[in-house]
């Protein structure tokens, strides 16, 4: 089989718990990632990833979290959204069913010490963003919508009961 035949097979849904994580200023933190075999394929998306083994959906997001940033104090908040995904990464298709938790911090120096192998291959820094910079940002950012679904949530607050966003198939 050819390697491009491999990255559009489907695999297994994958459970994802995310974390849009903000600071006392209503920055976003986001990481900047891209393609391992194609660094110029660059995109920024929100700190979090798979549910491993029996741990609940909260409990991967404060994993992630703190693999991902060196955050480990995050206050946890509802499920705002939830999606469905597919995407090409890394020489295969990632389907995913992705909740996306509210977190506040304090801090926000960030440390990406804890980063697996593949992180390591594939994100190059973290950054924190205001509402007004997303909005004006020029570059890919995941969920595609993130800039108005966090101005809706800064300007009225958390939904009485999760959104489900639109599915993205890239």
């Amino acid at each position: 089989m050819r390697g491009d035949e491999t990255a559009d097979r489907p695999a297994a849904i994958r459970q994802v718990s995310r974390v849009v994580l903000l600071d006392p200023d209503d920055r976003i933190l986001l990481l900047h990632g891209f393609e391992p075999d194609d660094p110029s394929d660059t995109w920024w998306f929100t700190p979090g990833g798979g549910v491993e083994g029996t741990e609940t959906r909260e409990a991967a997001a404060r994993r992630e979290l703190a693999e991902e940033t060196g955050i480990t104090d995050a206050v946890l908040g509802p499920v705002l959204w939830k999606r469905r995904c597919s995407f090409p990464f890394d020489g295969r298709r990632w389907d995913q069913d992705e909740w996306y938790y509210l977190g506040r911090t304090d801090r926000t120096a960030t440390d990406m010490a804890g980063h697996t192998e593949l992180e390591r291959r594939s994100v190059s820094g973290l950054r924190w963003w205001t509402a007004e910079e997303l909005s004006a940002a020029h570059e890919t950012v995941y969920p595609t919508r993130l800039a108005e679904l966090l101005r809706t949530l800064l300007d009225e607050g958390p939904p009485s009961a999760p959104v489900l966003l639109e599915t993205e198939r890239a």
